[in-house]
């Protein structure tokens, strides 16, 4: 809580409870900043926003309302340097790790919490969580009103290092404007939210901006094999790691995977080093690659982060093996693009037993082009198939998944649209040393239907399969 006037010198002490952008989450006491969407003009909801408490509002169109008005040119820009003010940020507050790409940003920003402990903190995917809390949130990267608020809630529960996903879309809405960051990951580059996007280059181009706003002491971590790389190696004006099978600075020199582990060798600074980690899958490794280089350039020592490896938790939701007694394997994964997918049959068709059963769907009103080519990766490495919904907000279930059979003569499948149906469909069918891959959703708590987000999570229906 702060009065007005210590964050606008001349307006009254009206005592501020907290800053919103959405009209129906303010209560009594709050300040209501009208920033600008793609789609929505928030200064449409100002009535809305004061009948539910607001005391102050934020703007840059003329209004006449009975509270106090604040005009400024940018509403959007405003938004983040009144947050920072509002819940006292200070960027050496914390040491912020941001994580883009397009697969392995939950991962690798998962590992480096892991891997760091007590005094490090997550954001992203999976919520908010540090030593005192765990807390699902909405969006990967959230607003500015929410985004500051979280880094206090960090810093007061004693967190000094916060790793955090950066979203393409936080980039292109301005969510991340002013932010500095001390290091700076690229996963990977493939094909994805192009209906926000438009063009893989504009989506390239706006995870580059996580590298513009490295500190120029900070790091630049990049994976060397990925065709972006050069493109992304040239905007970095701060120090850059490499990691990868070329040459690089932390070196993949051998992967040896299994069921449960996976060993590899790694090389940095001309001395090899034998790792085993509870991660399965190549592409596993090189997320873990890059969490060891973010502690590197923290200067952890890499005994010492080796030492750590072994006893990482695996990510909620990705490459996440369930067990409930079962005699085949069950795997809950966030896997919703074609990579993502190549990636996971890459690693299931070397070290499966028996076969692989998969149950996925895709999300409705977006990234129609991406189905055909996801559909047909699925049941070229699947024996069995259940396509079945997945977010389907406006569309039609049954145009999606025609959408995502468009491309194949297999008919390795069949279609169940309600998800707990399907999933049970599939354990049914499993036999000893199958593999039922249940991929789309993660961890998500919610099926996005219509314009509704109603309660579904993947893993309660799972467990509500064998209770």
């Amino acid at each position: 809580m702060k009065k007005l006037s210590t964050l606008y010198e001349g307006f009254p002490d009206i005592m501020i409870n907290d800053i919103k952008i959405n009209s129906k989450e303010v209560k009594n006491g709050d300040l209501f900043v009208c920033i600008k969407g793609v789609n929505t003009d928030r200064h449409d909801y100002i009535c809305d926003a004061i009948k539910n408490g607001a005391v102050c509002i934020v703007a840059s169109k003329k209004i006449n309302v009975n509270v106090p008005v604040i005009y400024v040119r940018d509403t959007n820009e405003e938004l983040i340097n009144l947050c920072q003010k509002f819940y006292d940020y200070h960027p050496n507050d914390l040491k912020i790790i941001g994580v883009t790409g397009t697969n392995g940003k939950t991962t690798v920003a998962s590992i480096i919490q892991n891997l760091i402990g007590k005094d490090s903190g997550y954001l992203g995917t999976n919520g908010i969580i540090c030593s005192n809390f765990n807390e699902k949130i909405r969006n990967t990267t959230p607003d500015a009103d929410k985004l500051y608020k979280y880094f206090k809630r960090f810093k007061d529960s004693g967190c000094k290092i916060i790793s955090m996903e950066t979203s393409s879309e936080a980039f292109l809405r301005g969510r991340l404007k002013n932010l500095e960051f001390d290091i700076g990951i690229l996963t990977n580059i493939t094909e994805d939210h192009l209906n926000i996007h438009k063009t893989v280059e504009n989506y390239a181009n706006c995870k580059k901006e996580l590298f513009k706003q490295v500190k120029n002491s900070g790091y630049c971590i990049l994976n060397r094999d990925d065709k972006y790389y050069d493109e992304f190696n040239k905007i970095c004006h701060s120090k850059v790691l490499t990691y990868g099978k070329k040459n690089s600075d932390l070196k993949i020199i051998n992967i040896n995977e299994s069921i449960n582990k996976t060993e590899i060798i790694l090389r940095y600074q001309n001395i090899e080093y034998d790792i085993t980690s509870p991660l399965i899958g190549e592409f596993n490794v090189y997320n873990l690659c890059a969490a060891i280089l973010s502690l590197l350039a923290l200067n952890y020592d890499i005994k010492d982060i080796i030492a750590r490896i072994k006893n990482i938790k695996i990510p909620c939701g990705r490459m996440e093996f369930l067990d409930f007694g079962q005699k085949y394997n069950i795997i809950l994964d966030y896997a919703h693009t074609p990579d993502a997918f190549k990636n996971i049959y890459h690693a299931l068709n070397k070290i499966k037993t028996g076969k692989i059963i998969t149950v996925t769907g895709s999300a409705g009103g977006r990234e129609h082009e991406k189905r055909p080519l996801m559909g047909k990766i699925v049941l070229d490495n699947s024996n069995y198939c259940i396509f079945t919904m997945d977010d389907p907000r406006n569309e039609d279930v049954n145009d999606i998944i025609n959408k995502l059979v468009s491309e194949t003569n297999k008919v390795n499948y069949e279609r169940i649209i309600d998800r707990k149906k399907a999933i049970y469909k599939a354990l049914d069918m499993a036999m000893d040393n199958d593999i039922v891959l249940i991929a789309g959703k993660g961890d998500d708590q919610y099926m996005a239907i219509n314009d509704e987000y109603l309660p579904y999570s993947d893993r309660k229906i799972i467990q509500t399969y064998f209770n």
